[in-house]
């Protein structure tokens, strides 16, 4: 199905873009995969991540772009694997620790990253044309890239999210001499060692190098032969093109990044992927003065705190992303009570969104529920709750 044949009658040419992580790490490179899709209809575009971002499949099904899912989590916190089913991920253990129960889905995802590729590119010999898209969180791809033999691409919308460790040249130097050798003395334009520090590092841990070899039949350690371990000194790959989503007027491109790295400019979601009501979204392109306001009726508590009260200055936006999925927000009771210091020591309002995470959700409805007065604890809609004399906006979202 994916390949398929074009108008011409042709073989169409095939682009995965793969991304992992929480909304923000995903969600701008599932509009690059639209846009793509958009740009290039002879292209068949297959988008893969977490089944936990199925609200994109709408948007990029509008696109033409073929969303993947896998059952991995976009974070994994300890409270996260303990409600994931063993059976999920094929352990009977019940009471295995954390780090082993996380080896475990680790080890599924990477199988199904493998099985959703080879959707894509197991039956046709011919690669020609085609990519692969990944962010840095998706690892995976560049392995399976090399697999299948095509182009890997990188896309992140921001600054590569971690370095590489303070001894990492020394040893590699010291464990790989010619594969150091290999990269220093690389020509223009090539994988250098600019490449490896810069992001590449990240391909050479253990655990990839096991999964490269058990699972992939590839080299434990990329650029050599499998058989004799030696770098492939009569490859020279180009250096991999690394798209950063922000501005060069933001964050200058130094000389010591690599020569694939470039400044593309930010990368803004369409706004109809932004709204997660779509009476709000219906309203919001209506340019009608006499129309009424720009949120539905379920969510005019939201716009009405905004504007609609005689407080000189603007709430506060609190906005937690990923923090409480990630297992950062320990004691989310306690936090709400730091706001109702703040709010009881100034003039403060606030607006909080709790992004889905349940245990503030849980204790935002607690203190509600405790609050014997209905002013101090309206409840607007079913997604959002008024605390602390009305000044703590809290939104499930």
């Amino acid at each position: 199905m994916l390949a398929g044949r074009g108008d011409g009658g042709g073989r169409r040419p095939r682009a995965v873009f793969m991304a992992f992580g929480t909304q923000g790490d995903v969600f701008p490179i599932a509009a690059l995969a639209a846009a793509f899709a958009r740009d290039q209809e002879d292209y068949a575009v297959v988008f893969i991540t977490h089944s936990a971002h199925r609200s994109l499949s709408g948007h990029l099904a509008a696109s033409n772009v073929t969303y993947m899912p896998v059952s991995s989590p976009p974070v994994l916190a300890a409270e996260q694997v303990e409600n994931i089913s063993c059976d999920s991920i094929q352990s009977n253990e019940e009471n295995e620790s954390f780090s082993m129960r996380k080896k475990a889905i680790q080890i599924e995802h990477m199988k199904e990253c493998l099985s959703s590729v080879e959707e894509v590119f197991g039956n046709d010999t011919s690669t020609n044309g085609d990519f692969i898209v990944i962010n840095f969180f998706a690892l995976e791809g560049w392995h399976l890239a090399e697999l299948f033999q095509v182009k890997c691409i990188v896309a992140a919308p921001y600054f590569v999210p971690y370095s590489a460790p303070t001894t990492f040249e020394r040893q590699f130097k010291h464990n790989f001499p010619l594969l150091y050798k290999y990269f220093q003395e690389a020509p223009t334009n090539t994988v250098c060692w600019k490449d490896i520090i810069h992001w590449m590092w990240a391909l050479f841990t253990e655990s990839w190098g096991s999964w490269r070899e058990n699972c992939l039949n590839l080299s434990a350690i990329p650029f050599t032969d499998p058989v004799t371990n030696l770098p492939l000194w009569h490859v020279r790959e180009e250096s991999p093109l690394l798209l950063y989503g922000f501005s060069k007027e933001i964050v200058e491109c130094p000389g010591y990044w690599p020569s694939g790295a470039h400044a593309c400019g930010f990368w803004f979601l369409p706004m109809a992927w932004q709204f997660s009501c779509d009476k709000c979204m219906e309203l919001s392109g209506n340019t009608n003065p006499s129309f009424g306001g720009v949120l539905c009726a379920n969510h005019s508590s939201l716009e009405h705190f905004l504007i609609g009260n005689s407080y000189s200055s603007g709430p506060i936006f609190v906005g937690l992303s990923s923090i409480g999925s990630m297992g950062f927000l320990r004691n989310p009771k306690a936090f709400l009570m730091v706001l109702k210091v703040a709010i009881e020591l100034t003039d403060y309002r606030f607006i909080l969104f709790s992004s889905g995470y349940q245990p503030l959700d849980s204790a935002i409805q607690g203190i509600a529920s405790s609050i014997t007065k209905s002013s101090e604890a309206e409840t607007p809609c079913d997604d959002s709750t008024l605390l602390f004399n009305g000044r703590l906006f809290c939104f499930s979202g």
